[in-house]
């Protein structure tokens, strides 16, 4: 009977998505995996995930330097991605890292050129485009239900203020989302641009404009130490771009984390528009809209070739697993890669693409100029829809 070799992984970031997700996941839910030990910059941390899981607390170093570890998944703050990430793959390990790559573009440059001269597979969080809902989309898109894409637009507000549980009240609530690589364009952008480059492939070239609203604030949370005391934003909190896909597409892409939450993901096709999900998400509906139906007045029953027939709307079944949080279906995707010799599907031509669209967006709101990309990404290998569920849906990644 044919027995399948796990991979022994080791995180490193024992923070809150780490304990919410990541572990529970890595440890329980993908049989490939083999999570042995973690690390932390606060011990405390580390011990108690390591008690909850029964794995090894380890120094970063003691990680890097373990012959049988062979994935470091990165779930460190944004501002430490470059050094984790850069030491692991010096030491010839397989990287799994939050998003984004870093914080500068040129951090990221050298990551990706280090990865490739070592040979080891580095994959770029998030993740959720192998979720059901996108991988039905895909297949929608591929089948060709609405047509030849035409157009895209994408619009997330978010509202990411000095107050409440994420406001550096404590470790585990560090305010990761308003501090350099971690505010809204790194954080959503990107699970959007992953997303839009699952389902319509690279970028050519960018436009747009790139701001920090209210960039000195006060901590608003009579909890913080700080409260009431000055804050400086040093990360950007909206973009506006406007985006050319090599394929002709062309698409909007508005964030901001300065309002109330609200998403809005659509792509246009000659007949018809997909209507997609929030991309933060694995699950949710992907609905279609076609051109056909009845007039919308009787009287126009005569009139023939009006515009102004009725349009039909209807919510596709998923096709696909991972329906639900499965954060960490990356790693376990990226197992499966190096056992059986192939790319994994978060490879980090994906992940540096998104980073490169970032940076060009925000290059081009300070410049005025027209950004091209020099980077590509083929659209990932979509995951087959096979009906199987449960612990049996891991049998998909094992191509």
């Amino acid at each position: 009977m044919a027995q399948i070799k796990k991979v022994k992984t080791a995180i490193i970031g024992c923070g809150t998505i780490c304990k919410r997700i990541y572990a529970p996941n890595l440890a329980n839910k993908f049989h490939i995996i083999d999570l042995v030990a973690c690390a932390d910059r606060i011990p405390e941390r580390a011990a108690a995930l390591a008690e909850t899981y029964g794995l090894k607390v380890m120094t970063n170093e003691e990680i890097y330097n373990d012959p049988e570890i062979e994935i470091v998944v990165n779930l460190t703050c944004p501002e430490s991605h470059y050094e984790v990430s850069k030491a692991a793959i010096l030491a010839g390990k397989n990287v799994y890292s939050e998003k984004m790559m870093a914080v500068t573009f040129e951090e990221g440059q050298e990551l990706y050129a280090l990865a490739k001269e070592k040979g080891v597979q580095y994959t770029i969080a998030p993740d959720t485009f192998l979720g059901g809902s996108w991988q039905t989309a895909r297949k929608a898109l591929d089948d060709g239900l609405i047509g030849t894409p035409v157009a895209m637009t994408c619009c997330y507000s978010s509202n990411y203020q000095m107050d409440g549980e994420m406001s550096d009240v404590d470790a585990d609530h560090f305010m990761f989302v308003l501090h350099p690589g971690g505010g809204i364009p790194y954080d959503f952008g990107g699970y959007y641009l992953h997303n839009i480059i699952n389902l319509l492939g690279s970028i050519k070239r960018v436009g747009g404009f790139c701001k920090t609203m209210y960039p000195d604030r006060i901590y608003r949370n009579p909890r913080h130490p700080l409260y009431k005391e000055p804050v400086h934003i040093g990360t950007p909190t909206s973009i506006a771009g406007a985006l050319e896909f090599e394929n002709g597409v062309h698409g909007t892409l508005l964030i901001t984390s300065d309002s109330a939450p609200r998403f809005v993901f659509q792509i246009m096709g000659t007949e018809g528009i997909l209507i997609l999900n929030d991309p933060n998400f694995f699950g949710g509906s992907v609905k279609v809209i076609r051109m056909g139906g009845d007039p919308i007045e009787p009287w126009m029953s005569n009139a023939p070739g009006t515009f102004f027939t009725q349009q039909t709307e209807f919510t596709l079944p998923i096709t696909h697993p991972f329906r639900e949080d499965s954060r960490g279906v990356g790693v376990a995707d990226m197992a499966y890669a190096i056992r059986n010799g192939r790319r994994a599907r978060a490879y980090m031509d994906l992940g540096f693409h998104a980073f490169e669209v970032i940076h060009g967006i925000w290059r081009s709101g300070d410049t005025g100029e027209i950004v091209e990309m020099t980077s590509h990404c083929d659209r990932p290998q979509p995951i087959r829809p096979l009906g199987l569920s449960g612990t049996a849906e891991e049998f998909m990644l094992d191509d």
